[in-house]
């Protein structure tokens, strides 16, 4: 497959990077030389110096032989030009990352395929769901949810008072006479795991869970972990996704927000009216206690700073707040959340790389989502007549070791299955693997 990629910035080189494993024809283009040295380096991709709206750049990228363009520059002109001129030279589909989350919310209404854009990805938009669905699942962090929450994963850190220390994957399975919960990943100090049955849990493990609805409560009673419901939420920063985070939660929860730009905050506060918005910096320590942020179920930092997103979410969580949530923009920050004690970094740039990869697999991938601090990610698969695992029990398939078949979705139900488990046409099958095996999965959903 020909790939063009716009834009060598985080979104563009982690899409090439991720591209590039698939064993891809990937073209990058940058105006900028210093911005594609590295990746000409590191990966195994063409690189070229140029524009992405002039049609001579396009041109000696052999625009008319491409099978997707991707437009992932930081100005969101720039990416809606350059689909346009693509597809008018020849590209089969298009990619645009896009800044105005008004054009997702109105594109039944506007017609973008016939401005040349297939597909809009708005990084904003994908962070604001991350943040809304870690809310929702406020235990538990590596939440990722399959067809609205038929199957959801769910993410918990053994301590040694958790019922499931010492016991196996089968065992675990018995302590219910309905499992609504399947482990399919393990982080052991530095190691990525798939379970087997056989797999015994161990003190410090951090194990990524599929459930079905209740799972949760299950998982809660295993883990030793009470539910803690989220009611009071404050949130440090009002650009796109605070808002829109605002927006989302205060129908539900008692939300204040904090901004330091005054013409922003008063806007805020007449667009959302369920929503306290404070005028003031989010940096003072002093604000934040005046406005009793001990008192604060959890705390989302989404400025436009990563080290502010950090230390804010830091100083939350010395005042005893249970979940904190922060926005980085820095890739390599990504995968200290652990490390430096926040539940969850959200990376928007990740999170729209993630989202365009799925439209590039050879069987039809309709959710992707790689696994915070592991060398593992989560595909969707739909299975179709010709798919080999069509109408095959699991037990038959000769699936990878390093690879599970982690949840099963029929007719909108979520299930969790076993060997003696059947697939059939439409069932969408959510596989779990080593970065290392994606390649060799897809091949039996083809």
């Amino acid at each position: 497959m020909k790939i063009i990629i716009a834009g060598a910035g985080e979104v563009g080189f982690h899409l090439a990077k991720l591209l590039s494993y698939e064993s891809q024809e990937i073209t990058l283009i940058d105006p900028v030389r210093d911005s594609l040295t590295f990746a000409e380096g590191h990966l195994d991709i063409k690189v070229l110096v140029g524009d992405s709206t002039s049609i001579k750049t396009l041109n000696d990228a052999n625009i008319s032989n491409a099978d997707l363009f991707i437009g992932v520059t930081s100005l969101q002109a720039t990416n809606l030009t350059a689909c346009f001129l693509a597809k008018q030279l020849g590209a089969k589909k298009t990619i645009a990352r896009i800044s105005n989350t008004e054009y997702n919310k109105t594109k039944h209404n506007i017609n973008f395929s016939d401005l040349g854009v297939d597909e809009l990805i708005s990084p904003a938009d994908l962070a604001s769901d991350e943040i809304e669905l870690v809310i929702n699942q406020s235990v538990f962090n590596d939440t990722f949810e399959f067809e609205d929450g038929a199957l959801t994963t769910l993410g918990l850190n053994l301590s040694e008072s958790a019922v499931l220390i010492g016991k196996s994957v089968i065992d675990s399975a018995s302590f219910f006479p309905e499992t609504h919960f399947f482990p399919i990943a393990i982080k052991r100090n530095e190691e990525t795991i798939i379970p087997r049955g056989n797999t015994i849990f161990e003190i410090g493990d951090h194990v990524v869970f599929m459930t079905t609805k209740g799972g949760d409560i299950e998982l809660c009673k295993l883990s030793a972990t009470d539910i803690t419901k989220v009611n009071n939420v404050m949130i440090m920063g009002g650009g796109s996704i605070g808002r829109t985070v605002a927006k989302k939660l205060s129908t539900k929860l008692n939300v204040k927000l904090i901004e330091k730009i005054r013409s922003r905050a008063e806007d805020i506060a007449e667009r959302l009216p369920d929503t306290l918005v404070i005028y003031g910096d989010g940096r003072n320590v002093e604000l934040l206690d005046e406005e009793n942020l001990e008192s604060m179920d959890a705390f989302i930092s989404v400025t436009g700073n990563s080290e502010t997103n950090i230390m804010s979410c830091l100083v939350a969580k010395s005042k005893g707040i249970k979940k904190t949530i922060a926005l980085v923009d820095n890739m390599d920050y990504y995968n200290l959340s652990q490390s430096i004690g926040i539940d969850t970094l959200i990376n928007k740039k990740l999170l729209a790389a993630n989202s365009i990869v799925k439209y590039i697999k050879k069987a039809e991938v309709v959710a992707i989502s790689q696994l915070r601090n592991m060398n593992a990610e989560l595909l969707e698969f739909v299975i179709h007549e010709k798919s080999h695992v069509c109408d095959k029990y699991i037990r038959d398939l000769n699936f990878p070791r390093e690879a599970i078949i982690s949840g099963v979705i029929r007719e909108g139900e979520g299930l969790v299955v076993l060997g003696d488990f059947k697939i059939i046409k439409d069932d969408r099958v959510v596989v779990c693997c080593k970065l290392d095996m994606v390649n060799e999965v897809e091949k039996f959903f083809y």
